[in-house]
């Protein structure tokens, strides 16, 4: 019997076959909980990751280093450049989806009896005096490379791309952002840190010499040699300034975890830090508030986003008018199969295709209303953004201009106290005040300092804001390949030119 008419045994096996997968599909189905092992392995795995690729901290840390740390090796921001080049992979494969879709195939078929048929004579309706035929093999294989092409499809996937490409800037506009927040809390977490490694040394000096005075002052007490309540007011004015030390040292105590943090280091890391020698002297309020608003518009990243959303939004509205137009499709393909009942095992076939969707046109007005209120609602969140901007430009300049007024007083106040500390420091020396008010003075002198501090931090923070506010961020390209020395230097040209009020070089281009 030749191989075509022999029964094909195997088809009565893939009910029994097809049960058992799936029950053993089932089975595996249970929940498997992570082991000890596997998360060792895997928390291993990402600590080295985590510091792949750092460069090790050689020396001491200067703001600009920092801020270079952050932009190369900070894991925030790597996720964002990761989801701007997602967003440019779905622009490139959406590109493909406007060429012809060309599909190859291969397909195999049997049966376990033959395919038999019969005919009648379409005049008389008698059935054919011939005996019933065969006219395939039970086994055939089938191949075919098929070009086909919509003019639909092609339209939807070109508006679809353009709306990807707009993504695609959006997504860069989101990484702007998170620069901008980036530089700023790293400035922030740096003067913090500068100011717990200035005052570490005298707090904890000031915090002995505290408990020193507070343990004398409870044996005078027990001893009775001075008056119960003169002796307690003493000891609650020490009890008092030693709260303040404490509460100095607990907050200067995570400056250093942060900067670390933000830059990618060991958290372990004994960070130095070195102190700027200048901050920003409000060059930027002299320019006119018209300039500024000027530059807002032109250059915010919030603003910029919302025009890309306006733009997608008028590709989704034309997307909808091409669901209005009949498809046509067009198909051109090379089959073969090795039935050997067929004459022509290899054959091509060519043809054409019109459709149109009646029912469609029921819709079509709700569709396109809803594609126009989508354009609607994206120039009215454009416009509610552009007065946010501008709103948001003059509170920044104000907050900025406040902080630096606020830092020149910190900075008289410090040196007042600063003085008094030291005139005292003197006379405790010469035998004429008690310790009590040296540790008083040194720690109002300390407070006045953190405060200076603080009021550093704020006055970089309000900078940053209005830099922000502005569009401007460092003007630096390829700072993922750029050497990090190379990279420290471009960030600190970058920030003298913002200080400096330098609009050519603040921040003309994004940081990528």
């Amino acid at each position: 019997m030749p191989a075509s008419r022999r029964p094909a045994l195997s088809l009565k096996l893939v009910p029994p076959l097809a049960a058992i997968l799936l029950a053993s599909g089932c089975a595996s189905l249970a929940p498997q909980p992570l082991t000890s092992t596997e998360i060792a392995a895997t928390t291993q795995a990402d600590g080295a990751r985590l510091q792949e690729g750092v460069e090790p901290l050689a020396g001491p840390l200067t703001l600009e280093e920092a801020i270079a740390r952050a932009l190369k090796y900070n894991l925030d921001r790597r996720t964002r450049l990761m989801e701007e080049a997602i967003a440019s992979g779905q622009l490139e494969v959406g590109q493909y989806d406007l060429l012809p879709k060309v599909i190859a195939g291969a397909g195999y078929r049997s049966r376990d009896n033959e395919l038999i048929s019969r005919s009648r004579d379409s005049v008389t309706g008698q059935p054919s005096l011939a005996h019933p035929f065969i006219s395939s093999d039970r086994n055939a294989t089938t191949t075919e490379l098929t070009f086909t092409w919509s003019l639909l499809d092609f339209g939807q996937s070109y508006y679809a791309s353009k709306q990807n490409a707009d993504r695609v800037l959006i997504a860069g506009e989101h990484r702007r952002k998170a620069l901008h927040l980036l530089v700023q809390d790293v400035r922030t977490a740096f003067w913090r840190a500068a100011s717990a490694q200035k005052l570490k040394d005298e707090v904890l000096a000031t915090l002995r010499a505290g408990e020193e005075a507070l343990a004398d002052a409870r044996k005078a007490e027990a001893e009775r040699l001075k008056n119960p309540i003169e002796s307690l007011r003493y000891q609650r004015q020490l009890l008092e300034n030693l709260r303040l030390l404490e509460a100095i040292d607990q907050e200067l105590s995570t400056a250093r975890i942060e900067l670390a943090a933000l830059t990618n280091l060991p958290l372990g890391t004994q960070l130095t830090v070195v102190e700027p020698s200048a901050a920003a002297d409000g060059r930027w309020l002299d320019m006119p508030v018209e300039k500024m608003e000027t530059l807002a518009l032109t250059r915010n990243a919030d603003l910029r986003e919302s025009v890309y959303n306006s733009r997608i939004a008028q590709q989704e509205t034309r997307r909808a008018l091409l669901k209005l137009f009949p498809g046509l499709s067009f198909n051109y393909g090379s089959k073969h199969s090795d039935d050997s009942y067929l004459i022509n095992q290899s054959w091509t076939e060519a043809g054409a295709q019109i459709s149109f969707n009646l029912l469609g046109l029921l819709s079509a007005p709700a569709q396109m209303k809803l594609a126009e209120a989508g354009v609607a609602l994206a120039d009215q969140k454009r416009l509610a953004t552009r007065m946010a901007v501008l709103a948001q430009l003059h509170v920044a300049r104000l907050q900025y201009a406040n902080a630096l007024k606020q830092l020149k007083r910190a900075e008289a106040i410090w040196k007042a106290d600063a003085d008094i500390a030291s005139h005292t420091a003197r006379r405790e020396e010469a035998e004429t005040v008690g310790r009590l008010d040296v540790v008083s003075n040194r720690t109002a002198a300390i407070l006045s300092q953190l405060r200076r501090y603080q009021a550093l931090a704020q006055a970089q923070a309000a900078a940053n804001k209005l830099q922000a506010t502005l569009g401007m961020e460092p003007a630096i390209k390829g700072s993922r390949d750029m050497p990090l020395a190379e990279l420290s230097k471009a960030v600190g040209q970058s920030l003298r030119s913002w200080n400096e009020a330098r609009l050519d070089e603040a921040g003309a281009e994004a940081a990528q």
